[in-house]
């Protein structure tokens, strides 16, 4: 290839950035708009102002975490002190000497390392209240203690929003009603569910201020995922109360295991509550799919709506390539979309059963759209031996660093996938890469792996 050749533009999308995020608030973790990462500039999607308002108008009553409020939780004289003295054994988590600050880009997580001393005998035990102090012992808010985990405390209320309005404060039921009725009203303000989208996330982990704890729903069916220990402990209270969401008439719990072991949960022998149903069927946006309740992590990454949508927005007469595909969520939205043709791939037979059948819901043309199975670096490898270019490539993996300590391997992993995925691209194409793997996009590693793979990529074609 010579160096004439046009550059392809890259759209990355961090796949746990909430609204919230994207306002600034800080709030991690609904999946994201298209975030504004493009090389070749561009626009947001459509829909994403929309989104703003929504929250914009919904700010003055809830509140953010940043600096400023941990500055004035710190400032004040302390509502949850006056609450804790009339709660006997209540223990306090004093942080290291600056590590307030941790709180200021929203994240609710305390680390064990940030810890400097716990106040309290006897000491708390996991899925305990405790309060969170700065290092003058002040306290700057609450949360639920985790003994095991690396996060020592997940923050659930600043002091700031205690003072403001204590009823929820020290007060896990009434917050958990509190938080997943502000999550359903938030979703109502953007029109979910509606007659064209009833699949779609009702709880996001750390965006809903619920960390730990992931809520989907499809049509009448409600995927409650659970990644943290306490979210385990009250799970009867969870499934209370998102059964009493408007038109919800079955729950299915879903553990993540292997999270919940770091937790110090051992869930093997656990019975799950669950719907007896396997399937159901969905509709996103006007196009119709079957989601397995058995599937990959709820069944069906609802968090990528706005982003499928958006890639539907640019696929007319464009030929499209649907890495990782799964069930054929972005593929499909590219058909609907006037794609002229467009190739799912996924190494999951199953999974391309439901993308195949979904193309008969929606009684789409067999001859533009398909799915084949398979290794996707097999498959791009293949391609590019054949030169086969594609207008619109989406490449969206599984996650690939489930932890911090695979950071290094993961990323090498992401780089090899990138590299082969911008080699399939048109000159002057459009590659979306997304990562769901929160270790990578928190630590900052995903875009500079992606940067440093298309600076590769440019000097490769010039």
């Amino acid at each position: 290839m010579g160096g004439a050749r046009k550059r392809a533009h890259v759209a990355v999308t961090a796949r746990k950035i909430s609204i919230r995020k994207y306002l600034g608030t800080g709030q991690r973790k609904l999946k994201p708009a298209m975030l504004g990462l493009r090389a070749c500039g561009g626009t947001a999607p459509a829909s994403v102002p929309a989104l703003v308002r929504a929250r914009l108008a919904l700010r003055a009553s809830s509140t953010a975490y940043d600096a400023a409020t941990v500055a004035a939780a710190c400032s004040a004289s302390s509502s949850l002190e006056k609450l804790a003295a009339e709660r006997k054994g209540l223990a306090k988590v004093v942080l290291k000497k600056g590590k307030t600050q941790i709180f200021g880009d929203g994240s609710p997580m305390v680390y064990s390392g940030a810890v400097d001393r716990i106040i309290g005998r006897p000491p708390p035990k996991s899925g305990d209240i405790v309060l969170v102090a700065d290092g003058t012992e002040k306290s700057i808010g609450w949360g639920l203690y985790n003994s095991v985990s690396m996060f020592c405390v997940r923050l659930m209320q600043l002091e700031e929003e205690a003072r403001r309005d204590p009823t929820c404060a020290l007060n896990m039921e009434r917050l958990l009603k509190a938080r997943i009725s502000s999550a359903v009203d938030l979703r109502r303000s953007l029109g979910l569910p509606s007659a064209n989208t009833n699949a779609y996330r009702l709880i996001n982990s750390e965006g809903d201020r619920l960390s730990g704890l992931i809520v989907d729903i499809f049509a009448d069916v409600a995927v409650i995922a659970s990644s943290a220990a306490w979210v385990e402990k009250y799970r009867e209270e969870i499934q209370f109360l998102v059964s009493k969401v408007n038109g919800i008439n079955h729950i299915k719990w879903r553990p993540s295991a292997d999270i919940l072991k770091e937790e110090g949960l051992d869930i093997s022998e656990q019975n799950e509550y669950a719907s007896s149903r396997s399937t159901v069927k969905v509709m996103e946006n006007g196009i119709v799919y079957i989601v397995s309740l058995e599937g990959q992590k709820t069944g069906f990454y609802a968090d990528q709506r706005e982003n499928r949508h958006f890639v539907s927005l640019l696929s007319k007469d464009q030929r499209v390539l649907d890495i990782f595909c799964y069930s054929g969520g972005f593929a499909l939205h590219a058909a609907k979309g006037g794609a002229d043709n467009v190739i799912g791939i996924d190494s999951s037979g199953s999974a391309l059963d439901l993308a195949n059948e979904n193309i008969i819901l929606n009684e789409l043309n067999p001859g533009r759209i398909s799915f084949v199975k398979g290794d996707a670096t097999a498959f791009m490898k293949g391609a590019i031996s054949k030169n086969e270019l594609w207008d619109l490539v989406i490449l969206d993996p599984p996650k690939l660093a489930p932890q911090k300590k695979v950071l290094q391997s993961a990323s090498g992993m992401y780089r090899s996938l990138n590299a082969l995925a911008m080699q399939v691209v048109k000159p002057g194409g459009l590659l979306m890469t997304c990562s769901c793997s929160g270790a990578m996009t928190q630590s900052g590693m995903f875009l500079k792996t992606i940067q440093v793979t298309r600076r590769k990529s440019v000097l490769h074609t010039s």
